[in-house]
């Protein structure tokens, strides 16, 4: 089965037509969504749809641009207990939007505590870097994660992924992978370990060529698993097998 580990699903952009897209998702060979709650609102959605269907596990937790919220801290502790929540995030750093160094300091600290978070109640995590390669990678060598997690929508270098690999990490690739001039996720695509790799839609953002500009949706994350496969000379179903095998040695037991 195709698995969407990264989709927003469970957020209003969808309120409208939800259940065709979970139809279109099933219809389209996928067996498991990942709901992302980014807030403790969001985290009570994603869990709640998640109770309507085997099709979704859940990940849950605060996102760096909510370092500036007030936040129910020990709500969203006690909902990442619950087990259909398989991942803590979509959690880490964004340097892009906010070049602030003192919110900067202040993201790295949230990140360090719900890294603890996820070590206590022994589960991976999903990683949100922006603009934050090195001093993300620097965090998780000083806070080691004992379950390891996967790097969302990953758009950084060969290198920087290896070097990720080796703490533990998935590298898991979106829409951004199918577009012409995408040289350096085409590069990951194609170089770094199968049983590393992971795919995802981040819908509804970045819908991958030929739905590129239109809202994303899980379904389409069998364009992305298409050009991969091309990418890395296999055939579809062998990178489908792969990818299966990798989402759950990564969240078995979580």
């Amino acid at each position: 089965m195709w698995i969407d580990t990264h989709a927003h699903l469970a957020d209003d952009a969808f309120d409208e037509d939800r259940s065709e897209i979970i139809q279109r998702a099933k219809e389209a060979g996928l067996g498991r969504i990942v709901l992302i709650g980014c807030d403790v609102e969001g985290a009570k959605r994603a869990l709640a749809l998640a109770s309507t269907d085997e099709l979704f596990d859940v990940a849950i937790g605060f996102h760096p641009e909510a370092v500036l919220e007030d936040r129910d801290e020990s709500s969203m502790f006690e909902l990442m207990k619950d087990p259909k929540v398989k991942l803590v995030g979509e959690i880490g750093l964004d340097f892009y939007w906010d070049k602030d160094p003192e919110h900067h300091k202040l993201q790295e600290t949230l990140f360090i505590k719900q890294i603890e978070w996820a070590n206590q109640l022994n589960k991976p995590i999903s990683i949100h870097m922006r603009d934050a390669s090195k001093r993300t990678y620097d965090l998780l060598k000083t806070h080691p994660v004992k379950r390891g997690g996967v790097m969302h929508c990953y758009s950084g270098s060969v290198e920087m992924a290896r070097e990720y690999i080796k703490l533990g990490f998935y590298i898991s690739l979106a829409g951004p992978v199918t577009f012409k001039n995408a040289h350096i996720p085409k590069d990951v695509a194609k170089d770094i370990p199968i049983e590393w790799l992971l795919i995802e839609t981040d819908s509804p953002y970045l819908a991958p060529h030929p739905f590129r500009g239109k809202r994303n949706e899980s379904a389409y994350v069998v364009e992305t698993a298409k050009v991969i496969a091309e990418l890395r000379g296999i055939a579809l179903n062998e990178l489908e097998f792969a990818l299966e095998a990798n989402y759950r040695r990564l969240v078995e037991n979580a």
